[in-house]
């Protein structure tokens, strides 16, 4: 699963965080193996700053579900803090825990920050404070970083000895918990990092020029930093998704329910207007007017839409024009107005659709 996320503007905060969490109890029980949780600040939409707490309340309420930050955007945390709360979370999650990453996307979260997005200094500061996240996390006494944006230094603990301090949180996961890259531009330079350092790569599943971009950054990556090129099963790609009995009815409750609304009043107009020029990206066929690319367009040839036959065939598809690829993380939306269907749905999805497709393994490299 991936999790913005997703609320309307009139959801409150507890009653969206307990929707949050119901639907990750749900995924747990019918076996969803991960969930990433996203972090915004000034996206009404997307109303989380904070996905490390949901992610502490769920892990009390779910077993085996792998909980990630999908995520972090780490130009906006002092690197040091965040490695901190990383590493504390990791050890309450015992082993229950990926630490994902971005540079983030929304111009207006940059404009609360300071950071001047256009110049490219998000992807800056995301590599920077990468390096000083995995520096505090070896925690080697009396070492230091001198960067552009921070300047860390690990104390000394003799210094300090008779009082017992010193620098001594690291992850529960040795080295450190696996960490996720998400990405949204095409011919990501985040995703090139992904690849450089060998991190698990995640997409949305938009059209194929798109997705062979992002799979080509990723490999792009490796080559520079003389990695062995990755394995797709790594690779991570988001869709909508809606499974009814029948293809008439799943279309309804797509059209009639929160997934044609988000769309509408939030997705469409970020991707096609705003800072996400992305609906080009979405064409099946470069041949295609962009303009052409509505929301009927996305609901016919993008969301996972239909019975479980239907989304199955549309799964495999996907699989064929993006190469191939290992899991596929279905886009969470606030269904508080039909919570029979959006469960429906995910039963359908782990009980009917899945065993279509245990050929698509991602077990190829480039």
């Amino acid at each position: 699963m991936f999790l913005m996320p997703s609320h309307p503007p009139e959801r409150n905060p507890y009653d969206a965080q307990q929707y949050d969490l119901d639907v990750l109890s749900l995924g747990d029980e019918l076996g969803f193996i991960e969930a990433w949780i996203g972090e915004h600040f000034t996206a009404i939409w997307e109303p989380v700053p904070a996905p490390d707490i949901l992610i502490a309340q769920a892990l009390l309420r779910t077993k085996n579900i792998k909980l990630c930050t999908g995520g972090h955007l780490l130009p906006f945390h002092h690197p040091v803090e965040l490695a901190h709360r990383v590493a504390y979370l990791d050890h309450l999650a015992q082993g229950r825990f990926q630490f994902g990453i971005a540079a983030g996307g929304l111009p207006t979260d940059h404009e609360m920050f300071g950071v001047d997005m256009n110049a490219g200094e998000h992807r800056d500061r995301t590599r920077e404070a990468l390096e000083i996240i995995l520096h505090t996390w070896k925690g080697e006494p009396r070492s230091e970083y001198q960067g552009k944006y921070w300047n860390v230094k690990i104390p000394d603990p003799a210094d300090m000895e008779f009082a017992s301090l010193k620098h001594f949180r690291t992850p529960y996961q040795q080295p450190h918990p696996p960490i996720g890259v998400a990405s949204a531009s095409p011919g990501s330079e985040t995703l090139k990092l992904a690849g450089e350092k060998g991190y698990i790569p995640m997409s949305l599943g938009l059209g194929p020029a798109y997705l062979a971009s992002h799979w080509q950054a990723v490999l792009d990556g490796a080559d520079r930093g003389g990695r062995k090129r990755p394995n797709r099963s790594e690779w991570r790609i988001v869709r909508d998704v809606w499974i009814a009995d029948t293809d008439e009815e799943a279309m309804r409750g797509a059209r009639e329910g929160m997934l044609y609304r988000a769309w509408q009043d939030y997705l469409y107009p970020l991707f096609a207007y705003g800072s996400y020029p992305f609906t080009a990206s979405m064409k099946h066929d470069d041949s295609m007017a962009t303009e052409d690319v509505t929301i009927d367009y996305m609901a016919n040839n993008i969301w996972l839409v239909g019975s479980p036959e239907t989304v199955a065939r549309k799964i495999k598809d996907l699989y064929e024009i993006s190469g191939g690829f290992g899991v596929l993380l279905m886009m969470v939306l606030d269904h508080s107005d039909d919570p029979n269907g959006w469960r429906k749905s995910m039963r359908l999805l782990t009980e009917q659709v899945l065993p279509r497709l245990s050929d698509l393994t991602g077990e190829t490299t480039d």
